[in-house]
This record gives structure tokens, sequence and C-alpha cells, in this order.
């Protein structure tokens, strides 16, 4: 309630993000209209909520950052995924869509789409202390659109001007800026002075813009090429006594030839992924320098072995590839370190479901504003969503106990899925409007029932709605 100004905008927010998760079929505005039942009102004022209304799409996710607050125990580091998604679109003049790489498109052939940029940070909610099983749950959703191109005819000065803003609004500044925003939240609205932030992401993050200007009391944590070139801090007796002083020592082992060293053993780490534990074989050096980092921020590498799986049981045994990690903090114990990296997969579970099931990007809107608003409210309703979720099943819960059709199988694992809990949602939605439905409600028309034609088998409107699923 505290994101608007005015009570009038929270009820329409709140409607709208309510009808964004029990909506059937397309979530369009004009869909979630209908699934409020408001479609034969007046709806200028929830397009008006996107496009004029003055408020601040970080302002929804300060319930759900304080929400996973409360859950962890006292002085427990707030983990966090960072990530960039494209959410998909067909009109080429909407605010903010430019052509991007299909992460989806075959290695062998690079395909380019149309879509708009968004960053997102996920809080991880454990289970308990490491190793457990987390969940994500989105507290950061903003949009990043592309610097528009100068024409092939423009002078030098525009494509100069054109390369500085490329520099300053790009994904890994906006990655950067929203990591900061998560720390002075902490700080000075949820009273989390005491608590580290820790980030993991992927490679396209592990670079100087975010390695060298990372907020106090925040450790990141991210993918290094293996072929990165690292060197040992210097030593007192390899500085020159008289000039300046050496900020880098001698070169370092490259990831790589740190995990075809045969001197350094491998240590077994054991750490939660894939729904059971595991046992990894880690190597690991440190203190560290790394040019892009920076000399006053020494890091540590860690390699990951590649992990053996089989397709199938008795099959041949195949392996991953291995992984090189980067940390900021040195002091970090290597099994929560693991941990806190292998969470961030849920990252990846998160931008699934809200582009499958909770329709992020659908909304067919063109202004500036709204191209930017209506996917941040959507995302932060399904925030809610699994904030709510965390409070009465926990992670490692079933969930209820709603009947399945008979051919299909229970969930054999313990996390509720985000399909179970809209059909939830849905069914308690529907119950309580079924409830209040009166039996001789003057709105339906009894019909006679025609001689010409036999009657027709009669279905239980309360099975048959409370147990429907979105098609």
């Amino acid at each position: 309630m505290d994101a608007f100004r005015q009570h009038r905008t929270w009820k329409r927010a709140r409607r709208l993000g309510l009808g964004q998760l029990a909506c059937l079929g397309r979530h369009t505005i004009a869909s979630l209209i209908c699934a409020g039942g408001r479609q034969a009102d007046d709806w200028s004022a929830d397009y008006r909520l996107f496009a004029r209304d003055k408020w601040d799409a970080n302002d929804l996710f300060a319930p759900v950052v304080r929400g996973v607050l409360h859950m962890l125990p006292e002085n427990a580091p707030l983990v966090a995924a960072i990530d960039d998604t494209r959410l998909r679109k067909t009109g080429r003049k909407i605010p903010g869509v430019g052509y991007g790489r299909d992460p989806m498109s075959p290695p062998f052939h690079v395909n380019l789409v149309p879509g708009q940029r968004f960053v997102q940070l996920s809080a991880m909610a454990p289970a308990g202390e490491a190793p457990a099983p987390a969940r994500g749950v989105p507290v950061r959703f903003h949009h990043q659109p592309p610097v528009p191109k100068p024409k092939a005819s423009a002078d030098e000065e525009e494509k100069r001007a054109y390369r500085k803003r490329c520099a300053q609004n790009n994904l890994s500044t906006c990655g950067r800026d929203q990591i900061k925003q998560l720390r002075h939240e902490m700080d000075h609205c949820h009273h989390a002075k005491s608590r580290n932030l820790v980030v993991s992401g992927d490679g396209s993050y592990t670079n100087k813009t975010v390695l060298r200007d990372l907020p106090e009391r925040t450790t990141f944590i991210g993918r290094i090429r293996k072929d990165a070139k690292l060197h040992h801090p210097p030593r007192p007796d390899q500085q020159p006594k008289v000039g300046s002083k050496r900020r880098y020592g001698a070169v370092a082992p490259r990831p790589e030839e740190l995990r075809k060293d045969q001197s350094v053993p491998w240590r077994p780490v054991e750490a939660y992924a894939s729904g059971k534990r595991h046992t990894f074989r880690v190597k690991e050096i440190k203190p560290i320098l790394w040019r892009k980092a920076g000399a006053d921020l020494p890091v540590r590498i860690v390699v990951i072995a590649p992990v053996g799986y089989r397709l199938r049981k008795g099959g041949k045994l195949l392996y991953r590839q291995p992984a090189y990690l980067l940390c900021t903090d040195p002091d970090l114990p290597i099994a929560e370190l693991l941990q806190y990296y292998l969470w961030r997969w849920d990252i990846e579970v998160n931008h699934r479901d809200e582009k499958q099931l909770i329709g992020v990007g659908q909304a067919q809107v063109w202004s500036r504003q709204s191209a930017a608003r209506q996917p941040t409210l959507a995302v932060a309703s399904y925030a809610y969503l699994l904030l709510a979720a965390l409070r009465v099943y926990g992670i490692n819960e079933r969930g209820p106990a709603i009947p399945v059709p008979k051919w299909q199988k229970e969930n054999a694992s313990g996390r509720v899925s985000t399909q179970k809990l809209l059909q939830v949602l849905r069914s308690e939605i529907w119950a309580y409007a079924i409830e209040r439905l009166e039996r001789n409600s003057s709105d339906f028309v009894t019909a006679t029932e025609p001689a010409t034609k036999p009657k027709e088998s009669e279905t239980p409107l309360e099975s048959a709605v409370i147990l429907a699923r979105a098609g």
C-alpha cells in the first residue's frame, strides 16, 4: 500500500495483480479486467494506472524483501541471484523493444528476436542451514532498454555520444545499480545492517563494472573464464626500494591450469542440488588478484570438477562441463560459497514461471511507462504468491491436498510447484464466489427444458470450477 499515493489506486493495482494470477488464457489487461469482474465498468482508469499514475515500481517489492528477511535466522546473510531476461515482442514500435540473441537458438545458428530486456534479482529463502534447498522470490524487476543506435549517416560526434551512452546504460550498470538499491533498502528500510548481502550471477556480470563498485557488506559470486589471467599479491621483498610500488605480483595459474594441476588435491564438499545432496570435488586458490577486479580487491578462485550423471538407469556415465567461480570474500566457507551459487539456478525457474504461467510480457501496451510498469506489477504479484506459500507451506512441504485426475501422478518432490499454487489460489477465489452466489439469484434466467432434445447430463459446477486448470 505504501507504493501508491491514493487508496483507490492501491485497490485498483491489487485487483489487477490478483487478476494476473487468477486469469485464464492470455494475460492482457483486458483479460485482467474481466478476471476481476469489471468488464461492464469503465476500464480507462486501469490503463492509466500504468501510463500516468505516479508510483515507483521498486516499492512494490519492499514487503517481499521484508518478508524474506523475517524468515532468515538471526544475522544470516541475504542470498540473492541476478540475471537478465528478454520478453519477446512482435511490435517494433513498442518502447524499449530491440533485437537480441535468442537463447533457445542452436549454437551453430544464432537467431535474433525482438523483445524487452529486464534485469531481475531474486532473494533465496532457504529451508535451513546449508546444505539445504531454497526457493527464489523476485525482489527486483527493472526494465533496461537498449540505447537507440544512430543512423549510418551520423557524424563522429553522434557516434561518440552513442558509445558513451552504451557504456553508461547497459545490463552490467543496471545490475550494479539494483544491487546498490537492495543494499540501501536493507540498511535504511528493513534495519538489516548486520546482515551481509551475497549476490551470485553468471559470467556476464563478473566484470569490473560490478566488482569495482560493490557496496559495503556485499559479496559477489560469479562465473569466470577458464583462461582468465591471474596474479599473486606482491610480496614485500618484490617491492622496489624507490619509485612506485608494484600492485600485482607473479603470474598465478589460470583456472584451467589449476584444474589440471595434479599437485593441488581435490576437496570433497557437500551441497544440495537437483532435489538431493551431492558431493562435489573442488579446488581453490586464495587470495588472488584479477586485473578486472582491481588490485585493491583480493578474490578467490574455485574450480568445480565435472559431475557425472546418467540419462537413465544403467546408462552411460556422462559428465557436465567444469565450473570456474570467483568470489570477492576470501574468508567465506567453501561449503557456503558452493551452496549459494547452486541456489542461483532458481532464478531461471522464476523466469520460466513468469513467462509460461504468470503471463509476464503478454499485455499489449504502447505507453513508455506502461511497457516497463505492467511486467513489473505482474512479477510483484508472482513474488507475493511465493511469499504467501512460504509462510503457509514452507519449502519442503507438498502443499494442500487437492485431488488430481486419475491419469495424473502425485508430485513426488517435496516442493509445491507454481502451477499448484495458482490452482489453489483460483480454487479459493472461485469457491468464495460460489458460496456467496445465491441459489435463486435473479442474475440468471431460468430456461425451460426443450421437449425435442434429450436431457443433458448435469455437471457439478463446484468441482468443475475448483479443479479447473489453465490451458
